[in-house]
């Protein structure tokens, strides 16, 4: 089975899908999102052609109906597929074919819809859309609570392989740079607790992004608290320290507290040592350098 959610928060204005199945990358499948655009889910028999067909169609100013309908005329085999469109008035649209492998469904609410096929049970849509607007906190983190739903209520009447999650915001700026996350897990044996682990990761680098802003306003307490609590919500806080603590000496000149978290990384992780030696060696880093580390792969 592949189940799905196609989201879109109003209030972050970010849009979201995230999926799980039993067959290898499915994060190269079925979610397809475009900053300020907004999100379709492919599934089923899937037309990967939906994808990018209908975030075009929605760049085009068609809503997610529209686009729908578009998509389905053209395709001979729609009977075959489920494909969710949310667009960025968060109206949503779905379809699930009559000849898509049972259990399937589909439900929708405002500013998401779910979708299922294979299902161990007919349950699953409801599970997680009850989990979804349940949830607190940013879109990340429901659209993940809305795949562990589907997953504690049977999920995959084959198993599970691979999941995916992807977040675009709709900020004025390019679109690679509203991209809140794109984690993917394409082959493990509990895909969607793995995800929840990159999730958690990634949620705890924006957490830590978000506090820099501190150190321009010189309020250095509240930004190393900031970093504390960041490294505190991390699953693998490593790199995460490392960074932070570059920024500390390197832009506030906090040498010694930069020290207090290199020092026990170091005996733990000699590496970042090394990585610090050759770094001090390049001499003075690029302009922008410690504003998007990530980039720096």
């Amino acid at each position: 089975m592949t189940y799905s959610i196609v989201a879109y928060d109003l209030e972050s204005r970010q849009f979201g899908v995230a999926v799980q199945t039993h067959q290898p990358a499915v994060g190269a499948i079925v979610p397809w999102v475009r900053a300020g655009v907004g999100a379709v889910a492919t599934q089923s028999l899937a037309n990967i052609a939906f994808g990018p067909q209908g975030l075009d169609l929605l760049a085009g100013g068609a809503s997610a109906a529209e686009a729908l309908s578009i998509l389905l005329a053209r395709d001979e085999g729609r009977e075959r597929r489920q494909v969710a469109i949310v667009d960025r008035n968060g109206q949503v649209a779905v379809h699930s074919g009559d000849g898509c492998i049972p259990y399937f469904g589909h439900k929708t609410g405002a500013g998401y819809s779910v979708q299922a096929n294979m299902m161990t049970k007919d349950t699953v849509p409801d599970a997680m859309a009850a989990a979804y607007e349940a949830a607190d906190g940013d879109l990340m983190h429901k659209l993940m609570c809305a795949l562990e739903a589907a997953e504690a209520e049977g999920g995959d009447i084959r198993g599970s392989q691979s999941a995916a999650i992807v977040v675009y915001g709709s900020e004025d700026k390019p679109h690679w740079e509203n991209r809140i996350c794109d984690l993917r897990v394409d082959e493990h044996p509990t895909p969607v607790a793995e995800l929840r682990r990159l999730v958690t990761m990634r949620g705890a680098e924006l957490l830590s992004r978000s506090f820099e802003k501190l150190a321009e306003s010189g309020d250095l307490v509240g930004l190393q608290a900031g970093f504390a609590q960041a490294r505190v919500s991390s699953p693998d806080p490593s790199e995460l320290t490392f960074w932070q603590a570059i920024l500390l000496a390197d832009k506030l000149g906090l040498v010694d507290e930069a020290r207090e978290l290199l020092a026990p990384l170091f005996a733990a992780e000699p590496q970042w040592a090394e990585l610090l030696r050759r770094l001090v060696a390049m001499g003075p880093p690029p302009a922008g350098f410690l504003d998007h580390p990530e980039r720096w792969g």
